[in-house]
């Protein structure tokens, strides 16, 4: 699931999912609406993406501390002596 495997496509991993949000947040913070909204219309695949796939992404990526959820604004995690 986070990993692809022989029956997981690369594109539909979620690390691989994970990716595409976050060059969608490189733009700046979004809500998770308008987040979800941006991430499907750039997305022009082979495998559709359900919203709970991609959700499941979005916490992957908070777990993970690359994301945070700021006055109802999801952003990049600056990292420490790095300029995002």
């Amino acid at each position: 699931m986070i990993l692809p495997t022989k029956f997981l496509p690369a594109e539909r991993s979620l690390i691989s999912v994970g990716g595409e949000i976050l060059s969608v947040l490189r733009d700046g913070p979004r809500s998770v609406s308008e987040l979800w909204e941006r991430f499907r219309s750039d997305r022009k695949r082979k495998y559709p993406l359900n919203y709970d796939w991609f959700v499941l992404a979005l916490t992957l990526l908070y777990a993970v501390d690359s994301v945070e959820l700021v006055n109802g604004l999801v952003r990049l995690v600056k990292a420490a002596g790095h300029d995002i």
